[in-house]
């Protein structure tokens, strides 16, 4: 369905729960097997969610239902297939989806228990907060002890010679100690393991234990206590992202010897571009990144290297 045509089926929300204490819970549904994959109609169950959510709640925790992920990326198949102008409006349209987030009255926080990939990672990054679950204990085979099955977050896209579309150029650079190593991560779509996420500051809480009602909880206990974070974000734009005050020189920095250092080639000047479109800050700042990265995902994914990477990759899945 294309996003600017009218929608003739109602998109069904998202299971929503309002606790004692006025913190909302959406739950994100699995909806290819056990996985929960970003597509069409997942962005318009979030948007008919977000636009029902009532504006005096504490607080919102995006939460995940799929036992193995948060969001595993978007749907390949549906972006590969796409027109180049309806990819462009359904890009835009995620874009603004996703930016309800930071339009709520209210502090947000993603709850991430499993795999945070690609336009998942992005999703959970418009959120003010990351809370995560640590990586699960699996039985060893024949008697061995448990051992922790780490689990991968991060932005992958570069690794199919195309770069991210909703924000992700912006939003995770911002989001972790080392800037410049998160940026030369998003231009060549090298990800983190959970314990690696852990160690560069990508999370602002972890749950002590691998279980959904640990990981709640920990999402609701740092919701309450931030939730003057808000005031920081009446702008409308996310809270963490490049072209914030306390990081926009330091990105800057980044983002020149990362030129240097990568060269000149996509998909990493993609990635490189959105990142300066950025770094001129405030609301133009952050809609011209976004507008580069719909602009490079188009030309990246429809280029032999691309539309070949993505190829191969869906028939190796």
């Amino acid at each position: 369905m294309n996003p600017n045509t009218p929608n003739t089926t109602a998109a069904t929300p998202l299971p929503t729960a309002i606790d004692a204490d006025k913190v909302i819970t959406i739950t994100l549904e699995a909806n290819q097997g056990p996985m929960c994959i970003l597509d069409e109609a997942l962005i318009r169950r979030i948007e008919a969610t977000l636009k029902a959510l009532p504006r005096d709640a504490a607080g919102l925790i995006l939460a995940s239902a799929s036992p193995r992920v948060f969001v595993a990326g978007a749907d390949l198949k549906s972006i590969i297939a796409m027109s180049h102008d309806d990819l462009d409006r359904y890009l835009a349209y995620g874009q603004r989806v996703f930016g309800m987030l930071c339009d709520l009255p209210y502090v947000t926080v993603a709850a991430i228990n499993g795999a945070a990939l690609g336009g998942g990672l992005e999703l959970a990054m418009h959120c003010d907060g990351l809370v995560a679950s640590p990586a699960p204990m699996l039985p060893g085979k024949d008697g061995a002890p448990a051992s922790p099955k780490p689990y991968p977050v991060g932005l992958p896209e570069a690794g199919l010679s195309i770069c991210p579309g909703w924000g992700g150029t912006n939003l995770l650079p911002a989001r972790v100690v080392d800037i410049a190593e998160a940026m030369r991560r998003t231009c060549t779509g090298k990800t983190w393991t959970i314990d690696s996420a852990m160690e560069v500051g990508l999370f602002d809480a972890v749950s002590d234990a691998a279980s959904a009602a640990s990981l709640l909880a920990t999402a609701k206990s740092w919701l309450l206590d931030n939730r003057t974070l808000v005031s920081e974000r009446r702008d409308g734009m996310p809270l963490h992202w490049i072209g914030r005050n306390h990081v926009i020189n330091e990105a800057g920095v980044a983002l020149h010897e990362l030129r240097t250092q990568l060269g000149g080639g996509d998909p990493a000047k993609s990635c490189l571009d959105a990142m300066h479109a950025g770094l001129s800050g405030g609301r133009a700042g952050w809609e011209a990144a976004l507008k580069v990265e719909r602009e490079q995902l188009n030309r990246l994914r429809a280029a032999p290297a691309g539309k070949g990477a993505i190829d191969a990759f869906l028939t190796k899945k």
